[in-house]
């Protein structure tokens, strides 16, 4: 799909043409992805899940997403950074998630870490937000990585955090609207900055 630009979907509407490859993406496209997460236990679900995709499909994540709130308390890092070794131990047996041992344990590790963050793991994240870019005109424009990024991922790791390198740490960063990364002509393109209002 490299060098993909918009294309349309069923109901004539342009998108990034990603959206259209699966059924379960369409959705996630439409009304989440790029929209702006300020709270910080669904911004901890973002990048606990980035960084389980790492590796693999993030339709695969998608997928299991539900399977994935239920074993981890809905990723409230509250509760999280409680779990011990007989956790541990279940969740390498849920074969509703993806069952990696060093990757569950990064997100209890990272669940301490995000209590510890002054100022709280959304705003942090935001706290590296910068001026937008030109908005790109085919997935080839999209970058995996940013200066933003790289320096977001030094900052986590500097407090603790695990699995949180620049590439997983920006596409949290896409996905919870820090970046607004819709191709150029889709009509999902500014629901950044209108979210954003509206929770001005």
């Amino acid at each position: 799909m490299s060098g993909a630009g918009v294309v349309a979907g069923p109901d004539g509407k342009l998108r990034c043409p990603w959206s259209l490859s699966s059924e379960d993406y369409l959705p996630y496209h439409d009304d989440e992805w790029g929209r702006p997460v300020r709270d910080d236990i669904a911004m901890f679900e973002h990048l606990c899940l980035e960084s389980f995709q790492s590796g693999l499909s993030w339709l695969t994540i998608l997928r299991k997403r539900d399977n994935f709130r239920a074993a981890f308390d809905g990723f409230d890092p509250a509760i999280v950074a409680g779990f011990g070794a007989d956790d541990v131990t279940r969740l390498l047996s849920d074969s509703g998630i993806v069952r990696n041992r060093a990757k569950i344990e990064a997100v209890v590790n990272n669940a301490q870490a995000a209590l510890e963050l002054p100022s709280g793991l959304a705003q942090t994240v935001w706290s590296f937000a910068v001026e937008p870019a030109a908005p790109p005109i085919t997935l080839d424009d999209v970058p995996s990585s940013t200066p933003a990024s790289k320096a977001l991922s030094a900052h986590l790791r500097q407090h603790g955090f695990r699995f949180t390198g620049p590439v997983t740490v920006y596409a949290t960063m896409q996905s919870c609207g820090v970046v607004d990364d819709h191709l150029a002509s889709c009509f999902c393109r500014g629901a950044q900055a209108a979210d954003s209002r509206g929770h001005r």
